[in-house]
């Protein structure tokens, strides 16, 4: 099969289109003929070798798809061949930019006729880990006020989505030139953080999101009210330490569940969530993709087309 992949870690130019074999079912496993394959951050950072330490090479690339089933392994009753799918790898799993991939079952959810391969590439990991962060761990009730740091990106948009559907007041921080995007996504105020610092704008929130990390991430802590909250998904695997001690911090975990996918594909069809702006490439011209997700300016998502 053809795959992207790296043969050791290193910037953009380390990444491969090419040859490798292709995979087979084990038990509890389904081989996924890859038609979409969607570009997160994550994978830029572990090209990079910011991710893992110690990686057997060649090692390819993406954590979630779409496409169709072409092979099922032993125990695996509830999936046939022919379906079309969506999903996520299993923790520490690489591998979905690729033609085919073999991934657990029980993280495959069917793709309704309603969602198409690039959409639902799209949405798997993005919109798991902004249900996680929204529902799960920030427990968003209507009626709150949210700011979601980053509006433009695949993962923030999802989630404000997710939080006009559930009824809360959703602030953003977006640059101008992307203002009209994130209001279509239903923000009801937009800050251009390229002209205001947010902290002297916005105060008394319940609730932050932050998808961008660093200082911005630091900063947010400021406009919680006392007994608010804060999830991080840019600042590592532990949230930061908060510098008051009447807020909390919290680092969403990203359920991967054939239910929680189910509940995603639920939400998009009933107009609740909408699928980022994509741009579409080939898996041959994912350098390109790779800089313009490293950037960090991008809007929406990046997808690869690969069938």
């Amino acid at each position: 099969m053809k795959a992207l992949f790296i043969e050791r870690f290193g910037g953009p130019e380390m990444l491969q289109y090419g040859d490798l074999p292709d995979p087979v079912a084990g038990p509890g496993e389904v081989v996924v003929d890859v038609f979409a394959a969607s570009v997160n951050g994550v994978d830029w950072k572990v090209r990079a070798g910011h991710y893992y330490r110690q990686a057997k090479f060649p090692l390819a690339l993406g954590r979630d798809f779409s496409g169709v089933i072409s092979a099922i392994g032993k125990g695996v009753d509830d999936l046939a061949l022919g379906d079309a799918v969506f999903g996520v790898c299993a923790p520490g799993q690489e591998g979905a930019q690729a033609e085919k991939i073999a991934v657990k079952a029980a993280i495959v959810a069917k793709k309704p006729a309603g969602l198409s391969y690039v959409n639902a590439a799209a949405l798997a990991l993005t919109g798991l880990t902004a249900m996680s962060a929204i529902e799960d761990t920030l427990k968003l009730k209507p009626g709150e006020g949210i700011l979601i740091q980053g509006g433009a990106g695949g993962v923030a948009g999802i989630a404000i989505g997710l939080a006009k559907h559930i009824g809360a007041r959703v602030i953003t921080t977006a640059s101008a030139a992307h203002r009209a995007y994130v209001q279509s996504l239903g923000a009801d105020e937009i800050i251009d953080y390229n002209a205001t610092d947010f902290t002297k704008v916005v105060s008394g929130c319940d609730a932050v999101f932050d998808t961008v990390g660093g200082e911005v991430a630091q900063k947010s802590f400021a406009v919680l009210k006392s007994g608010g909250r804060a999830a991080f998904i840019a600042s590592g695997v532990q949230a930061p330490k908060p510098d008051r001690t009447d807020v909390s911090s919290l680092r969403p975990p990203v359920e991967r569940s054939r239910a929680h996918l189910d509940r995603i594909a639920q939400l998009f069809l009933a107009n609740a969530i909408r699928a980022p702006e994509i741009k579409l490439y080939r898996l041959s011209d994912a350098e390109e993709a790779h800089r313009i997700s490293e950037s960090r300016h991008l809007r929406g998502k990046l997808v690869f087309q690969v069938r």
